[in-house]
């Protein structure tokens, strides 16, 4: 994953779903996660308002400056509200696999939440089952 800006979600359903098809496992689970300690997987709505109360959301509870207000700044990193943010909305989801397919209930996706962008990232996809 890279998203350029600092923060933002992407909709990972249809690489998550290409990769299921691809196992040809019928019946199982898969797990997504986020492999990055600023870097977030979750399952909600695809709609843009919603985004955007996140992100408000988000930035009241752990808003990015001033970054002196962190100790973990205080190595000289500017990121530890993307720490917090990915703590809130977790490292990663399972969803069942039903027929080969993503077995969601209504409106369901996997988002990639990016708190701290701008660089390569990586996200883990792992299909078990028969």
């Amino acid at each position: 994953m890279e998203v350029p800006q600092r923060r933002g979600f992407v909709n990972i359903t249809p690489q998550v779903e290409a990769a299921v098809t691809e196992s040809g496992v019928r019946e199982g689970l898969v797990l997504v996660n986020a492999m990055h300690i600023t870097a977030s997987v979750f399952i909600n709505d695809d709609e843009c308002g919603l985004h955007r109360d996140y992100e408000r959301w988000l930035e009241a509870l752990a808003p990015h400056e001033p970054t002196n207000q962190y100790r973990h700044n205080q190595t000289g990193e500017d990121n530890a509200d993307a720490h917090l943010k990915r703590q809130i909305m977790g490292r990663e989801v399972v969803v069942a696999i039903t027929n080969g397919r993503l077995d969601f209930g209504p409106w369901e996706q996997i988002f990639y939440g990016e708190f701290d962008g701008a660089r390569r990232k990586r996200v883990l996809v792992k299909v078990v089952g028969q």
